[in-house]
């Protein structure tokens, strides 16, 4: 009974050796690494760059007052539709106590002059009548007493627009109504009833009443790196995206590359603006934030490969194409634009070739 249990274990411990041994082998055993491949392409390749900025009308006029005073009313809101000539607001004048008192003593000294003047007129009509004085001095009488009584007219005027802001016969041109000068949108009314404001002359700006713009002519405003600007021109088209307005986008074309740049955190950006191309239907808000990727090369219907299929001998481009099974040579290609993803094929394919993925995970 012994031996048999000896043979037994012997038999036992020679089996789990042998398969120490085979599995040894079988895990030294190196499985051969199947490549894949891919075959080119054709489609249209887009070399672009990429602009961020905000949408914003062509022309934006900020409509301001005549004549300084208090806002007494206000007649529009934002988002209202105005014509040029449409009352925005009316102004309550608060009279300059000193051009105020100026006009009033520019009155009482003409009405003065008109009295003494109007009694010598008639004096010399009287005279002139009777042949006394000669036609000639009498006209000059005249002559006088007429600039006088002009002179009167126009201190009570002057007096008038002190106080009210417009004579009687300036009628609907009051100066106390602030007009539209333009059609379009209102997109902004910063003041409120009750506001003082400040008339526009040689010396201020004045007070902004409203901003009104024309909606319906768009423009993309935006920034471009000193490194990408020497690669586009006026006339280029771009693609602008907006953020808040999802899956659309807007052809656009480039009108204007600023002369000079501006420094922004540390690097110089150069201004750019381009002509929106869109349709009526949707509305687009002024200063809505977006992006406008320039194409700055394209080629269409080409014959294109992935550049992660790509491999480089110092400057030179070239690929592993399969001759037969899993068994590959070299072929140097001349490469058009890349856009990164995709390269243009000039010339070193057909278009049927198996191409090597040779970084593939192994």
């Amino acid at each position: 009974m012994k031996r048999i249990l000896r043979l037994a274990l012997f038999a036992g411990l020679a089996l789990v050796f042998l398969y120490t041994l085979y599995y040894l082998y079988k895990k030294s055993q190196v499985k051969p690494f199947t490549y894949q491949t891919e075959v080119p392409t054709y489609g249209n390749v887009l070399k672009k760059t990429v602009a961020t900025g905000a949408i914003n009308p062509r022309e934006e006029v900020a409509i301001k007052p005549q004549i300084s005073g208090i806002v007494d009313a206000l007649f529009v809101e934002p988002g209202q539709t105005v014509k040029a000539g449409d009352v925005l607001a009316r102004i309550r004048i608060v009279p300059n106590m000193q051009a105020l008192n100026s006009a009033d003593n520019r009155l009482a000294v003409a009405l003065n002059n008109l009295r003494t003047t109007e009694a010598e007129f008639k004096r010399a009509e009287t005279l002139y009548k009777q042949g006394v004085i000669a036609e000639r001095e009498f006209q000059q009488t005249e002559l006088q007493y007429k600039n006088n009584l002009a002179e009167v007219e126009a201190a009570k005027e002057n007096l008038e627009i002190v106080r009210e802001g417009a004579s009687k016969k300036a009628g609907k041109t009051s100066i106390t109504l602030v007009r539209a000068t333009v059609n379009g949108m209102v997109l902004e009314v910063p003041i409120k009833v009750g506001n003082q404001v400040i008339e526009s002359n040689q010396f201020n700006d004045g007070t902004t009443i409203a901003s009104v713009a024309n909606m319906g002519d768009m423009v993309f405003e935006g920034l471009i790196d000193e490194s990408e600007v020497g690669k586009i021109k006026e006339g280029m088209e771009l693609v602008v995206t907006i953020g808040a307005i999802e899956n659309a986008s807007f052809p656009a074309v480039l009108e204007y590359i600023a002369p000079k740049g501006t420094e922004s955190n540390g690097a110089i950006q150069f201004e750019i603006r381009a002509q929106m191309q869109h349709d009526k239907t949707t509305f687009i808000r002024a200063g809505y934030s977006a992006n406008a990727d320039i194409v700055i090369a394209r080629a269409d219907s080409v014959l294109t490969i992935k550049e992660s299929l790509l491999q480089f001998d110092g400057a030179t481009p070239f690929v592993e194409i399969e001759t037969k099974p899993q068994t590959f040579e070299r072929k140097d290609l001349v490469l058009g634009i890349s856009d990164g993803i995709q390269a243009e094929v000039k010339s070193g394919l057909g278009g049927t070739e198996k191409i090597k993925v040779w970084n593939q995970p192994q």
